[in-house]
């Protein structure tokens, strides 16, 4: 490994390493506007000049020069300093005085960097460049004269998403960024470029002008647009939530975020749930909480309860709901919504055992019956990265844009019994094979036959687990941690005819299997579910709860209250707990601590933050599933949940990026 000397002090630095990254291993910032840590070195931007010796009599650009052994590097030189002002001052020939109505103001780079590195005045007074501004769709706002062209979202495009959408015109002064042929950004990660764009070039549309970064209350909490569990922070003023961003975590989104975490958000101050309901004459009235209760004691439903667990709940929401159902003599509980009824005996059959980041080393692949593109864009992200390292994917369903190399073997689940020889060798012969079973490989009883692959193939060996289940709802294995599953799947609830249903913001349920049933619903939008609901008792959303998350890869997570609820609405423990008094029933916690300490003593896995331990993989249960997989669950990427399909900006992604239409701009 070479050593290097970075302004007088010697490290060790690990082979490949560039001179940037030797002098931030000694703890010397660099100034940067190109180069990103999960990008391609460009080397155009020339802010991360340092002197080398040995070395020419002039500074050089860190970023895209190797550390070598016996190196001499200077960061705080008169040569460096110098240098890094003449950088800054061509940087800001063409650049706007616009800092005051600039959206990126506050948090950007160029501001910061011309602070700490510029200089007092400039040399030039040229008319500046303008560049007419692109359209790059429902998300992305531009202001392309402020572009420094650091490319940095031209190669995310490329790179990452694996979609060529953006790119350069042009050469020199006269350099454009733009989209194909001006066309809005259609892929699911699009919006990552706004963090990337370290100038007001690419801002976010639909929070423009909305507030400055000193304004708002920053909360760590848990994206619950799909089973991943991005990590995420949530700006908020008042009692209003302005932005979600990604925050770096390399185990599970690295530093990415769907745009459908991103912006649905927007839609949680839209067909909120505020007030209680109750339905009279076929309608639902405004009633109080005392009357609501009332109503739902009036049923006496006994032990003929159910409770049905939707696709955003917390953990301690299904805990809570649970706890109420046992107090009154019931089992059933159920979270699969749409019907399926896959064996869930042992958590370790329908876990993602590679884990997010390990299936970026996975050297063959096989996927049944998972569009992963609109399923989990940041786990496809990971399935590009394998492939760069030479993996070979293989697609058991209909055809989807992959982003990578993929070989389509046709849509029949029957396939798993007879696949080609050439697949058949290349996952035996692989070091690390790997299966993903989505939610149509699932609904037509893929699980068996996968299972039996995974002892042909010797999925499970030494520091490897192959054998993976891509699950598409936050809450799926939580639920399935806390019992949340029949045998026979929603079936089984709608065969007992309970008396009572709580609907835990179940909106993705057929409810006529309950036309007999009064169904109690529990959330915070008014969606399918609050529509067929006799009882509406208004909850908290993600953002205005502390909870407990379990992602597809079962990793438990925890998120923070970012805001209170509107209106009359309560957190859903309070409600299920005094629910409980309106039963005359005890659940055993009068507090979200004793709540969660209950909790964790019937599932200790729920109170350590990391994966949890599901044990071994099954062996193979002999099944075969069957069956041609017409199509995904998810129809529409934007619009898979309440809180998406109340958000404006989620319903023009879907009209103008998955259905064609044309939204003509004010000018127009």
């Amino acid at each position: 490994m070479p050593i290097v000397t970075v302004d007088g002090i010697e490290i060790e630095v690990p082979q490949g390493a560039t001179v940037l990254q030797a002098c931030e291993l000694a703890g010397k910032e660099i100034p940067r506007f190109c180069y990103h840590e999960r990008l391609s070195i460009a080397g155009n931007c020339r802010m991360c000049l340092v002197e080398v010796k040995p070395g020419p009599p002039k500074p050089q650009a860190s970023c895209a020069l190797p550390a070598a052994d016996k190196q001499e590097i200077r960061t705080d030189s008169e040569m460096v300093r110098i240098a890094r002002e003449g950088v800054m001052e061509f940087l800001l020939i063409n650049h706007p005085l616009d800092c005051p109505i600039c959206d990126q103001g506050g948090e950007c780079d160029l501001q910061d960097q011309s602070v700490a590195y510029g200089r007092g005045k400039t040399r030039y007074h040229e008319h500046k460049r303008a560049v007419t501004e692109k359209y790059m769709g429902p998300l992305i706002k531009t202001a392309m004269t402020r572009c420094i062209h650091c490319t940095r979202c031209v190669r995310f495009s490329e790179e990452i998403a694996g979609v060529d959408e953006i790119g350069a015109l042009y050469r020199g002064e006269n350099m454009q960024i733009t989209t194909y042929l001006e066309r809005a950004a259609k892929h699911e990660l699009s919006a990552n470029v706004i963090d990337l764009c370290p100038v007001g070039a690419l801002t976010s549309r639909p929070y423009a002008f909305e507030a400055r970064p000193w304004e708002l209350k920053k909360t760590l909490g848990i994206d619950v647009s799909d089973a991943v569990g991005a990590n995420i922070r949530i700006d908020s003023r008042g009692r209003e939530v302005l932005r979600v961003l990604p925050r770096v975590n390399d185990d599970v989104n690295e530093e990415w975020l769907s745009d459908k975490g991103r912006y649905q958000v927007e839609g949680l101050t839209k067909r909120r749930l505020d007030k209680p309901f109750i339905r009279r004459d076929g309608k639902l009235v405004a009633a109080s909480w005392d009357e609501a209760f009332a109503a739902i004691a009036s049923i006496n439903p006994g032990a003929s309860v159910a409770a049905i667990a939707g696709d955003l709940v917390d953990c301690e929401t299904m805990f809570a709901a649970k706890a109420l159902v046992s107090a009154l003599g019931s089992s059933l509980l159920e979270g699969r919504q749409t019907g399926l009824a896959y064996d869930c005996s042992n958590l370790a059959a329908v876990n993602f055992n590679s884990g997010l980041a390990g299936i970026e080393t996975a050297d063959a692949i096989l996927i049944v019956g998972s569009h992963v593109r609109w399923e989990a864009p940041l786990v496809n992200v990971r399935l590009r990265k394998a492939v760069k390292r030479g993996a070979k994917v293989f697609i058991v369903g209909p055809a989807w844009d992959t982003t990578f190399a993929a070989e389509s073997l046709g849509e029949d689940v029957a396939l798993l019994g007879d696949l080609p020889v050439h697949v058949g060798e290349a996952m035996s012969k692989a070091e690390r094979p790997a299966v993903i079973i989505g939610g149509a490989g699932l609904a037509k009883g893929a699980l068996a036959s996968a299972l039996t692959l995974a002892g042909t193939w010797n999925l499970v060996r030494e520091g490897w687990n192959g054998f993976n289940v891509l699950h598409m709802a936050a809450s799926r294995m939580g639920g399935l941690m806390l019992g949340y599953a029949q045998a026979g799947g929603i079936a089984d609830l709608a065969a007992a005819k309970p008396k009572l249903v709580i609907s835990l913001g179940a909106d993705e349920v057929d409810y006529a299997k309950f036309a007999d049933s009064t169904i109690v619903y529990i959330g915070h939008h008014g969606d399918k579910g609050a529509h067929a609901a006799d009882i509406i008792l208004p909850g908290a959303a993600y953002t205005e709860k502390a909870g407990t998350y379990v992602n597809t890869e079962g990793r438990v997570q925890f998120s923070e209250r970012a805001v209170f609820a509107p209106g009359d609405a309560r957190e859903d423990w309070t409600i299920l707990r005094a629910l409980a008094d309106a039963l005359k029933v005890h659940v055993g916690f009068d507090s979200l601590a004793e709540l969660r300490s209950a909790m964790i003593t019937a599932v200790p896995a729920l109170g350590v933050e990391g994966l949890a331990d599901y044990g071994a993989l099954p062996g193979g249960a002999g099944g075969s599933g069957s069956g041609v997989i017409a199509g995904y669950p998810i129809a529409d990427f934007y619009l898979t949940n309440p809180i998406a399909r109340a958000s404006v900006t989620m319903q023009r992604c879907s009209a103008e990026l998955l259905h064609g239409e044309d939204f003509a701009e004010a000018a127009e």
